[in-house]
């Protein structure tokens, strides 16, 4: 397969892809699944598990059990609800499913989640993810922006990456204490360490939301300076920024003349999964300039 028709092909399954993450509640149609990329039927199963690793079945059912865990964790609605919605007829089925899947009932999970666990499950998905739905960008893309001084109330998270969940919930905690939601108040990740160069341990990374308020117990107030920034919007999951971060720093900065400010790069979660489907989360990425 030459190029050209190997990139043809992918992008026919891409759109699968989209598809399923845009219908995640409807029922697993393999015909449909197979008009949305143009395949005949009696080949479409087999061409999914062949490319991705996994039969489609077992991908959506995956991803219904990644929603749920992301809606018990981060979100306060009743199990119940959250069962059905991942298409089980009640919670003994859930639970059933999400024991296998992660080895903690949904309350265990809800109570303490085994991170370890969590991120072994979805690793398949995240292959998936970034193999076959990782946005390209072009120079076009990047805007200049002047930011203004935003102060924040700040959920540092120290340590390995895997177990930003636990800061991540605590700062939802204050947050529902103190009536901010995302609508009300944006949020803001600031990260002083790339991931990729620093052993787990000695991680950081803070976790903000855009106000006054006074700070919770383990929280600090802190400021995005005012400045020129550089910004790129990445649409898709948020899990994984590296994208984004390798165009602006390894394309766009070369070219653009531009030299940065001595401060930490940072990003604004606009939209998230799972309160909007994975593929329509919206983080914009800022660089800032002098």
């Amino acid at each position: 397969m030459n190029a050209a028709r190997q990139a043809a092909y992918f992008e026919r399954m891409q759109r699968v892809l989209l598809h399923i993450d845009a219908n995640l509640d409807d029922p697993v149609d393999v015909e449909r699944l197979a008009a949305v990329a143009a395949f005949s039927p009696f080949h479409f199963q087999r061409q999914f598990s062949a490319l991705f690793g996994i039969g489609v079945g077992a991908y959506v059912r995956a991803l219904r059990l990644k929603r749920a865990g992301m809606q018990l964790a981060f979100r306060a609605g009743a199990v119940t609800g959250v069962a059905l919605d991942a298409g089980y007829e009640g919670n003994e089925a859930f639970a059933r499913a999400l024991r296998r899947w992660i080895d903690q009932s949904p309350s265990e999970w809800r109570k303490d989640p085994d991170w370890e666990a969590w991120h072994a499950a979805i690793a398949p998905l995240a292959t998936i993810r970034r193999l076959h739905m990782t946005q390209t960008f072009s120079l076009d893309d990047v805007r200049i922006v002047d930011f203004p001084a935003t102060p924040v109330v700040i959920q540092p998270h120290r340590g390995s990456p895997m177990r930003i969940g636990d800061s991540v919930r605590k700062l939802i905690e204050w947050r529902r204490a103190n009536g901010l939601p995302p609508s009300r108040a944006a949020t803001f990740n600031i990260f002083p360490d790339d991931p990729d160069d620093v052993l787990p341990e000695a991680f950081r990374m803070d976790l903000a939301v855009a106000t006054n308020r006074d700070p919770g117990e383990g929280m600090e107030r802190g400021e995005i300076p005012a400045g020129r920034c550089a910004v790129l919007r990445q649409t898709g999951s948020g899990d994984d920024l590296r994208a984004a971060f390798a165009f602006l720093y390894g394309e766009w900065w070369p070219q653009s003349g531009e030299e940065a400010r001595d401060a930490p790069p940072f990003a604004q979660r606009v939209s998230f999964f799972p309160d909007v489907p994975e593929h329509e989360a919206v983080t914009d990425v800022f660089l800032p300039l002098k």
